[in-house]
């Protein structure tokens, strides 16, 4: 009797995940025996981490070919519920007509979401960069703003929220508004950030750096402040202040995907499931968690999973490799990722690259932008659709250069 492997979601962690499992099947001589299949809305690999630039043509590959080169199935399609008792999935096609589909393994790749809160007008007047949709709903916006009167509001675009996204996608701006409003226009680009210091959850150690490079593009930073209301014409603040702005961008926060809170057993704060050292959901039989819907030990010295693209790439291996080696007796394979780095964009100026948890500069300015361009325009991307090229790096202990 055929086994079957589903996987929800097509994102790193879930490409990978189908990736890994395809080659523990053949690895094990079980090609045939066992059902591989990704379930999402469209076969693509949204190149997230991208979403801030303005390339959109490169930022959602094809992995149709590339599934079907090591044999597994797409279904286009939404998971809407799982039901881990029955071992079942509802999963709802582009129609919307729902259907059952029955699992051996199940791996939750569904990633994550921004996080909007309860502020007025966040919801109804923010643009965003959390999907591709709606990052080119914000550069259309922009391109826009040519179209109308010159004011002080079409003039400023306010980035709500100080850590990653919010630096790399304020760092873009001001070159990106004087292309499109010509090089005189007195453009204002403005972050504001509840914490006491920008890029809270950088640690202090690429701090200066970043700061360098956003006054050098020419963006503001206002720290120890919040959005409290957002309208078509600005922002007020927690100090009791008014930002005219026709561009509110949000970024602050983001949330592991719904489906997530379906998986019995004990969650963080940002929703994700705790993961035992396989990826097991932990007390869940058959069920995996992996990307930004897993929280799990990175090492033995206490830290844990990031939500990041950097994470979700071996996290992905190994929850794949692990449901393909529990079906085959295969011996799993426990998951460890001590190296921690990042690479944060910095606009014009370069960029700042960091090493370990406490985030040491390494290099900063152009070596470290010619670094972030190798990493966003090379080695996060698939490989090419060749059961041999993506079996040779799909392994559950494949090292990122």
């Amino acid at each position: 009797m055929t086994q079957r492997i589903i996987i929800a979601g097509t994102g790193f962690a879930g490409m990978w995940a189908a990736l890994a499992a395809a080659r523990a099947v053949s690895l094990a001589g079980r090609d045939g025996d066992i059902e591989i299949t990704a379930i999402s809305p469209v076969p693509r690999l949204h190149i997230r981490p991208r979403f801030y630039e303005q390339a959109f043509g490169e930022m959602s590959p094809d992995i149709g070919p590339l599934l079907s080169a090591v044999g597994v199935g797409h279904l286009v399609g939404t998971v809407e519920s799982i039901d881990v008792r029955r071992q079942e999935i509802a999963y709802a096609c582009n129609s919307g007509k729902l259907s059952i589909c029955s699992f051996d393994k199940f791996v939750l790749a569904a990633g994550s979401r921004l996080f909007i809160p309860d502020i007025p007008g966040v919801e109804r007047h923010c643009f965003n960069v959390d999907q591709l949709t709606s990052a080119m709903a914000l550069d259309e916006h922009l391109r826009s703003l040519a179209d109308k009167p010159e004011t002080v509001a079409r003039n400023t675009v306010v980035v709500a929220g100080g850590g990653f996204t919010g630096i790399e996608t304020a760092a873009e701006l001001p070159a990106r508004l004087r292309e499109i409003l010509g090089e005189k226009a007195k453009v204002r680009v403005v972050i504001v950030e509840q914490a006491p210091d920008i890029g809270p959850d950088l640690g202090p150690g690429p701090r200066p750096v970043i700061s360098e490079a956003l006054a050098a593009c020419g963006v503001e930073v206002i720290v120890s402040t919040g959005v409290v209301a957002v309208d078509p014409n600005g922002v007020d603040t927690s100090d009791g202040k008014r930002i005219e702005s026709n561009t509110v961008i949000w970024t602050a926060g983001m949330r592991a995907h719904p489906l997530a809170a379906q998986i019995p057993g004990e969650h963080d704060r940002f929703g994700r499931v705790h993961a035992d050292q396989y990826l097991h959901a932990k007390g869940v039989p058959g069920v995996f968690v992996t990307g930004d819907v897993a929280v799990a030990a990175t090492d033995q010295i206490g830290n844990t999973t990031a939500m990041s693209c950097q994470h979700a790439l071996s996290l992905g291996r190994v929850a794949g490799y692990n449901a393909g080696a529990e079906l085959t007796g295969l011996p799993l394979h426990a998951y460890s990722q001590p190296k921690y780095v990042t690479c944060l964009d910095l606009g014009p100026w370069g960029a700042v690259y960091t090493e370990g948890w406490d985030r040491k500069v390494h290099l900063s300015g152009e070596k470290a932008k010619s670094l972030k361009r190798t990493i966003n325009t090379q080695r996060i991307y698939p490989p090419e659709a060749s059961r041999d090229a993506a079996f040779a790096v799909a392994n559950p202990d494949f090292v990122l250069a």
